[in-house]
């Protein structure tokens, strides 16, 4: 512990001088630029940055994308909330109680919670990084393809509550996005599979930021065009005030979510440091379980406070986690960790548990930059939402084709085609239509993310076991997450049943 705590100081030496600083204070203040702009994200922002990194020695240049990284996780909340449509993949689950904030006159409110709980899910995930990186990095090297299902099942399993009492609505909103994962070549046979029409746009699948800005940010503006018009010409925007006494009643507020918070920040971390899992799925995740946990589970949907905390501390203790199977083992735990990795084997740093050894200043100036950006990231949103409540007051008439515009741009910058452009309109279109039919869309969001990575691991699995089901609950960590998913996956039959055996007529 006190070697720990003296590497520690050492690498804040490194991390306090004035051309560290400055890189951790211009990284994070681009990451939330970057992560606020549709599209973009931490994968294309580190990406595009990553040549200007040659320009400074190796410490610095890690320390100067990580505090991007940091800030695009703060920055996705922005346009989740104010626009309703998803700066990233990590930020969808955030305009589920986000966006409804802000429509309620409460933007200031979603704002100071998402900054805040990405605060405390960034601290909480550096502490646990600083001290406990060995055992949970064997931990992360012990999930295989089973715990992989099983962990995939877990977050279905959370999910099915989403859509109310109405268990159907859910499946269905479930199954659609599991076919549209589905959608591109098959990962074994590697034969092409629900190709429609034979376009060939599909073949590189449906990309998920492509469904989520479509129904969030298309389906969004249709909805509010039909309820902008329906009410008169009346603006569909409330009035929306920064004062430091409604700030310091927003932080009192705050008090109450913290399980939400807690949670997300350890479910997060946890998810983050498993390879390939990622921001996105820790985030949803998070968001399922908030729900359950609550004491008022009804107000999802509809601007719960909760619903902003939980995955906002996921998402960014899940890019902390990241980081960890990427230093300790070489493996990358989300496409940004990815690039970052490519970046040290340029530098000439080669990732591994020798890395901590022979390359200790970098790793702990890397580890102390985290908690240094962590804080200058919220500083710099906090100081900056007077100016994001502007973006509530500009007139319909000219937010709903900026709104648009961003959709279009969001939904080209990933693959830059013109395919996926038409269907983030289709998907837009359909999102307007399940909204009025009343079908909950996180559940599809969740299917479309979570597919690519439970298909493989499924298929993975029946390999390694000739196709035996048991696999999944004979192993140590995949058999009790199972058998917990199955449970959660018939309390809601349960539930309903026993209020029509309690309702019966004597």
């Amino acid at each position: 512990m006190l070697e720990t705590l003296g590497l520690l100081a050492n690498g804040f030496t490194i991390v306090f001088e004035p051309q560290n600083l400055a890189l951790i204070i211009a990284g994070c203040a681009l990451g939330l630029f970057i992560g606020a702009m549709p599209g973009l994200g931490s994968v294309n922002g580190v990406a595009i940055l990553l040549p200007l990194t040659f320009l400074v020695p190796p410490t610095g240049a890690v320390i100067f994308l990580a505090a991007i990284y940091y800030g695009a996780m703060y920055g996705g909340a922005i346009s989740s909330i104010m626009l309703g449509i998803p700066g990233a993949s990590t930020a969808v689950a955030t305009t589920f109680d986000g966006r409804p904030l802000a429509k309620l006159g409460m933007a200031d409110k979603a704002l100071t919670a998402a900054a805040v709980a990405s605060f405390v899910g960034g601290s909480i995930s550096v502490v646990l990084f600083t001290f406990f990186a060995p055992p949970l990095a064997h931990v992360a090297l012990v999930f295989g393809s089973p715990e992989t299902f099983a962990l995939m099942m877990l977050a279905f399993a959370t999910f099915i509550g989403l859509g109310g009492d109405d268990i159907f609505k859910t499946l269905f909103s479930i199954c659609i996005g599991l076919v549209l994962s589905a959608v591109g070549f098959d990962i074994i046979s590697g034969e092409p599979r629900l190709i429609l029409w034979d376009i060939t746009g599909f073949l590189h699948g449906v990309n998920f930021l492509v469904l989520a800005i479509g129904i969030y940010g298309i389906g969004e503006m249709i909805w509010t065009v039909e309820e902008h018009n329906l009410g008169g010409g009346k603006s569909m925007l409330s009035e929306a005030t920064v004062t430091v006494k409604r700030t310091i009643a927003n932080l009192r507020e705050l008090l109450s979510s913290w399980r939400a918070t807690v949670m997300g920040s350890f479910l997060g971390y946890f998810v983050g440091i498993l390879p390939a899992a990622g921001a996105t799925p820790g985030s949803l995740m998070a968001y399922g379980i908030a729900k359950q946990i609550s004491k008022n589970p009804e107000e999802f949907g509809k601007g719960a406070l909760e619903g902003v905390c939980a995955p906002e501390a996921a998402n960014n203790a899940a890019s902390t986690g990241s980081m960890l199977p990427m230093l300790t083992l070489g493996i990358p735990g989300s496409p940004t960790t990815a690039i970052l990795l490519g970046g040290m084997v340029i530098w000439g740093l080669e990732p591994g548990p020798r890395l901590f050894i022979d390359h200790s200043e970098f790793v702990w100036g890397l580890i102390a930059s985290l908690y240094a950006a962590n804080l200058f990231a919220v500083i710099i949103m906090l100081i900056f939402i007077p100016v994001f409540i502007k973006i509530l007051k500009t007139p319909f008439t000219i937010l709903a084709p900026i709104i648009f515009i961003l959709c279009l741009i969001g939904g080209y910058a990933p693959t830059q085609s013109m395919h996926d452009v038409w269907l983030m309109v289709v998907f837009g279109i359909v999102g307007y239509l399940m909204r009025k039919l009343d079908y909950p869309l996180a559940p599809a969001v969740l299917a479309i993310v979570l597919g690519p990575l439970a298909e493989p691991a499924l298929r993975q699995s029946l390999l390694i076991s000739d196709g035996e089901f048991s696999i999944f609950f004979t192993r140590i960590y995949a058999g009790p997450i199972m058998v917990t998913a199955i449970i959660l996956l018939f309390l809601p039959v349960l539930k309903i049943g026993y209020d029509k055996f309690r309702h019966r007529p004597a």
